[in-house]
């Protein structure tokens, strides 16, 4: 998908400036979780977005290994209230990826089951976000954006991290926020 949006940013006729960003999301990095996404301009107050970040890793702590392993994907649709890459905008997103996670405690303490066990699954979602980019220079941009929604997670659940019979299967539904971003973007 990432690769489709730099096909089309390149194959778009009008070759103006800020058509393409590529981005990370500096909060996402500080969960040890490496991820890009790209933004493309649609038109004078339209784009679409679309992330990717994976988190393969596992750590060693005295409880035993600890991790929220997970992928996710997040396309965005973007309206701005003035011009695309500067100032308030609105957006529509929807996500979906897998989870595998063990010896996580989660703040306010959401989900305390996962403090000793291990929980497996999908999930899919969507909701709205509001956020806002600060022009740095020709080429640079930060922006900052909040999301809420919906997610509609399928899951096992197992005894314990690495080991264990299931214990549970089900499904959970989840509403509130759906992301915090702090990017710095690089314009083509």
């Amino acid at each position: 998908m990432l690769a489709a949006l730099f096909c089309v940013a390149f194959c778009v006729e009008e070759a103006s400036a800020q058509q393409l960003a590529v981005k990370t999301n500096l909060l996402y990095d500080a969960t040890t979780t490496p991820n890009i996404g790209a933004e493309l301009g649609i038109g004078k107050k339209h784009s679409l977005q679309l992330y990717y970040g994976l988190n393969p890793w596992k750590f060693n702590t005295d409880s035993g290994k600890k991790y929220f392993k997970h992928w996710l994907l997040m396309p965005e649709y973007r309206y701005w209230f003035c011009h695309r890459f500067q100032g308030s905008f609105v957006g529509v997103h929807a996500m979906g990826g897998e989870f595998d996670a063990a010896n996580v405690k989660l703040p306010f303490g959401m989900y305390k089951k996962l403090r000793d066990h291990r929980y497996e699954g999908w999930y899919v979602g969507g909701g709205v976000s509001y956020g806002y980019q600060w022009v740095l220079s020709r080429h640079w941009n930060f922006e900052a954006s909040v999301g809420v929604g919906v997610i509609y997670a399928k899951y096992k659940g197992y005894e314990c991290g690495e080991c264990g019979r299931q214990t549970d299967d089900g499904h959970k539904w989840y509403v509130g926020p759906t992301k915090a971003v702090l990017s710095f973007l690089y314009l083509f």
